[in-house]
């Protein structure tokens, strides 16, 4: 049995920016050195993670993060100090704390990310250090420090808007959109072979998928906003696409169905019919109102009438 390509693959279809990578090497050195300072013992090595794992595309992603990268370090080390205490330190006693961590992260419904932070943060508390009070404790005040400079530095360092991918998705949908109004206008006009019939439907139908993406980009760009300091002149334009998308949403689904309309009762005789011209006319006139809509100029885009 062979495995689709894309499962083969660990490498990402597109590069992420640069400065996200700057952002996570300056948490990481600096959550090493504060934390060092601050609670003498073995390597900071949780208060690295943390501020590895802190720094995300938003900083709203960055504060979730940081609460269930806390709230996993805190149950975890909790789980390893009992063990550890009661059953000492066998190397059987680590795969047991990782299992009971499994279970009481289901028990308590955590998120999967906190699921898999309580599990590793009780094997690394029982395989690097002993299991006292005085040790979970520093590794939990380890994992603050780190979380805490993770979003200082996501927010200091040029925290990311992604509004201007959102608006670059809504445009890609109202031109597909106006292309689609137009290329079933055409087909109302000139006879079609049953082959460009299927084109036709199947291009209509791709419309979903980039609506999708172009709701996708905007929520994306809702969450870049939050707790941004840079948020307040973004808004707005974003509050613009929400509602340009709001509207449009059903002329993609109306779209969609005339021109899967046409696919099943075409005839040739159509295209000679006078109402299904006027019908051909509307249609162009909706794909040039689309565009306006859109802020796209009519000009620069194919159209067939005025």
């Amino acid at each position: 049995m062979r495995l689709p390509r894309e499962t083969l693959t660990f490498r990402s279809p597109r590069r992420g920016p640069f400065l996200q990578v700057a952002k996570s090497a300056a948490a990481m050195v600096a959550a090493w050195i504060v934390a060092d300072l601050l609670v003498p013992g073995p390597p900071p090595i949780f208060a690295a993670i943390a501020a590895v794992l802190v720094v995300q595309p938003s900083i709203n992603q960055s504060f979730t993060r940081a609460v269930e990268r806390s709230v996993g370090v805190i149950v975890g080390v909790v789980i390893a100090s009992v063990l550890g205490i009661v059953l000492g330190s066998p190397t059987w006693v680590i795969l047991l704390a990782a299992g009971v961590s499994l279970v009481v992260a289901w028990v308590l419904r955590m998120s999967p990310g906190t699921t898999n932070q309580v599990a590793i943060s009780a094997v690394l508390v029982l395989a690097l250090g002993t299991a006292t009070p005085n040790y979970a404790l520093d590794r939990v005040l380890e994992t603050i420090i780190g979380a805490l400079i993770g979003i200082v530095i996501n927010t200091a360092l040029v925290p990311p808007v992604l509004v201007p991918p959102a608006r670059e998705k809504i445009e890609v949908l109202g031109r597909e959109l106006a292309a689609a109004l137009e290329r079933l206008a055409d087909a109302l006009e000139t006879p079609q072979t049953r082959e460009s019939l299927e084109g036709l439907l199947l291009e209509a139908r791709l419309l979903r998928p980039v609506r999708d993406a172009a709701a996708d980009a905007i929520r994306d760009g809702a969450d870049s906003l939050s707790l941004n300091p840079r948020s307040s002149r973004h808004r707005a334009d974003l509050a613009v696409m929400q509602a340009r998308l709001d509207r449009f949403t059903p002329v993609v689904t109306q779209a969609v169905g005339m021109t899967r309309a046409v696919y099943d009762g075409y005839t040739s005789s159509i295209v000679e019919d006078p109402s299904v011209r006027a019908i051909a006319e509307q249609l162009h006139r909706a794909a040039h109102d689309v565009r306006l809509s859109f802020g796209l100029d009519p000009r620069t885009e194919p159209q067939q009438m005025e």
